[in-house]
């Protein structure tokens, strides 16, 4: 093995050169594969001519081409050499195109191009444009004490385009606008998103619009709970009178405007020509629209509140009743100085009083707790007297209630008045009173 070995080391480099020299004469085919291809499809124009619109399907435009040719080409051929083109105008029944593909440098020997996968496929339908609404809602609470009053975009529908399968399925196009935390006005463009009648969300990748977003303002009010106060007018009809109870169903609304405006507010006065109870004898109900007493910028916060509330006035038939008060509970008051009196009705004497008013009150009183007064010194001056003689006089008796109670009867008390003083002989007998 040694022997002549620089001989035999010569030998082997003739050998490689004299086979690459024949290589190179030669110049065999070679292959190389090229990976994601775009295909190119032309004359889409013929789709859009027929009113069609297509999405490619299975990523379909994405292809894996080989190229055979002599090494010398392969060597020096790069992926932007290769063209790839899908052909409308060759689409078949079941929307498919062939795939031709090809080398941009047709002065190279090329001895094939194929790609994989060789056919397009495309999703074909119909286009279709419709004119759908365009709808505004917010997302987010604003801060406590405050409300969304309303909420509007530039646009109140919009026109989209795009496949039919697709168009059908919307049902309007949504605007959501974030008032977080928001104690005034909120404005701002806001991205157009499209919705299904159930208001589940349509993926618009496919759609055409004539715009991606619109201005969105959202107005936002204050917000205070105030009482309603009610008052009437008039007398009801003889005989009956009125309870004093006037209920409000609602008794309490809640009103919305800007801070200031509400600062004043306390509460919703109305009118007392509202419930006129003149003549009645029966409860006063009527219906009040309050929004006629809400100051200029003040609205009602509830939008589903027609502002009408159900006023009521109670009116009852007078009640009667007569009282047995006993002479026990009658004293007397204000006697000229040197007398003294003593009822003249005897013992267990009784007083007959017949008294009126609403029912619950007559009802309440206690005929043993009631007080009367014989006041004498008002029954003088009411006859022009400065003097007064001994006697029994007939003195009406005075009654005070607390309630509202009316007294139908005058009850008059037999006093009798003697002189006490010092000087017998003065004459004191006077003749019995009225």
């Amino acid at each position: 093995m040694l022997n002549n070995l620089g001989l035999k080391l010569i030998s082997v480099v003739l050998a490689v050169v004299v086979w690459f020299l024949v290589v190179m004469i030669n110049n065999p085919k070679d292959s190389v594969t090229f990976s994601g291809i775009n295909v190119n499809l032309i004359n889409t124009e013929l789709l859009d001519k027929e009113n069609k619109i297509y999405e490619i399907k299975d990523n379909s435009n994405k292809v894996r081409v080989t190229v055979e040719a002599p090494k010398n080409v392969i060597d020096q051929l790069r992926a932007s050499d290769i063209v790839a083109e899908a052909d409308v105008s060759r689409l078949t029944e079941v929307n498919t195109i062939a795939i031709n593909c090809s080398v941009l440098n047709s002065a190279v020997q090329i001895s094939s191009v194929t790609s994989t996968p060789d056919l397009l496929s495309l999703s074909v339908e119909d286009k279709a444009k419709k004119w759908v609404s365009v709808e505004c809602r917010t997302v987010g609470e604003v801060a406590e004490g405050y409300m969304v009053d309303s909420i509007k975009s530039d646009q109140t529908r919009m026109e989209v385009g795009g496949p039919e399968s697709v168009v059908d399925q919307i049902d309007h196009a949504g605007l959501e606008m974030d008032v977080s935390g928001a104690t005034e006005n909120v404005s701002g463009n806001v991205d157009i998103r499209f919705y299904n009648k159930d208001g589940v969300r349509i993926d618009d990748s496919r759609i055409d619009k004539n715009a991606d977003s619109m201005n969105v303002e959202a107005r936002v009010l204050a917000v205070k709970e105030v009482p309603i106060e009610l008052n009437y007018t008039g007398v009801p009809a003889e005989g009956y009178l009125a309870t004093g109870q006037v209920v409000c169903e609602p008794s309490t609304v809640r009103i919305a405007g800007t801070a200031s405006a509400l600062a004043d507010i306390s509460k919703i006065s109305i009118a007392e020509r509202e419930l006129d109870i003149t003549d009645e004898s029966s409860n006063v109900v009527k219906d009040i629209n309050i929004k006629r007493y809400l100051d200029s910028g003040v609205s009602l916060a509830d939008k589903e509140f027609s502002g009408k509330v159900t006023a009521t006035v109670g009116i009852e038939a007078r009640a009667e009743r007569t009282l047995m008060i006993s002479e026990s509970n009658i004293s007397v008051r204000n006697l000229p100085e040197g007398f003294e009196s003593s009822l003249a009705g005897g013992q267990g004497a009784s007083f007959r009083l017949r008294i009126s008013g609403l029912s619950a009150v007559v009802s309440a009183i206690d005929q043993n707790t009631v007080q009367g007064t014989v006041d004498v010194g008002e029954w003088m001056r009411g006859r022009n007297l400065t003097d007064l003689d001994a006697g029994i006089y007939e003195i009406p008796i005075n009654f005070a209630f607390e309630e509202d109670i009316t007294i139908e009867n005058t009850v008059y008390a037999s006093v009798n008045i003697v002189w006490q003083g010092q000087d017998e002989d003065q004459n004191h007998n006077g003749a019995e009173g009225d």
